[in-house]
């Protein structure tokens, strides 16, 4: 990727960001996390000197090639996708920003264990799964608030940060904003147990997902083609 074709691309997407967040309020503030994980480490420098410095990768494998390979720069690492239990030490030792997906009070309990055993704190959200797709991880909507309690009573090494979900996966607007106003609703519970983050939003649906509320979004397809 150009240097011309990066700045380009965060423009566009900054600009859409600003007329979504600005419908919200003028004090609605949004985060972007550029996803990675079908780019290259020079496509990721080229954005970060186009002005981006929030990534997000799947695989705990990529973070830790990409974020070696450009550890000179001051870049913010989040990790977005999947965690099998067997790949949480390497995630420790990476030493993530954010982590996104923590999926179940299984995956706490056994994340909080070892970093216990490392003596490190994780700050994490919650994945939410408002979309009901037997395709999607996270925590039933209806359970979520009991879970996040939980996490917060019996993981102290676990910092829960806020909530994260994926928007239904459909052709159907209404189905997609009822996906991303259910993790809304959530997200207003749990605001007075210290969450900051609403992380709802990809490439095909972030500007609805800014308007129902989420302040941070996760796009790659924008910034990368």
């Amino acid at each position: 990727m150009e240097k011309e074709l990066a700045v380009k691309n965060l423009d566009r997407v900054i600009s859409k960001v600003e007329a979504a967040r600005l419908r919200v309020s003028e004090h609605h503030i949004v985060k972007i996390i550029g996803v990675s994980k079908y780019s290259t480490s020079k496509d990721v420098a080229m954005l970060y000197s186009a002005g981006q410095r929030a990534f997000g990768e799947n695989k705990v494998q990529d973070l830790k090639q990409k974020s070696q390979e450009l550890e000179e720069l001051p870049l913010e690492w989040h990790f977005i996708g999947r965690l099998q239990k067997n790949k949480i030490n390497n995630l420790i030792d990476l030493n993530p920003t954010l982590m996104q997906s923590l999926d179940s009070y299984e995956l706490a309990l056994e994340l909080d264990k070892k970093l216990e055993l490392k003596k490190k704190k994780m700050s994490c959200l919650l994945q939410i799964n408002s979309a009901f797709e037997e395709s999607k991880t996270g925590v039933d909507p209806k359970e979520a608030l009991d879970i996040y309690k939980k996490i917060l009573e019996n993981c102290p090494n676990i910092k829960l940060k806020g909530v994260m979900s994926i928007g239904a996966h459909s052709d159907d607007k209404e189905a997609i904003k009822n996906s991303f106003l259910i993790t809304k609703k959530i997200y207003d519970e749990v605001v007075s147990f210290g969450a900051i983050y609403c992380s709802m939003g990809m490439s095909s649906d972030y500007e609805l997902a800014i308007t129902c509320g989420s302040n941070m979004i996760r796009v790659g397809s924008s910034l990368f083609k």
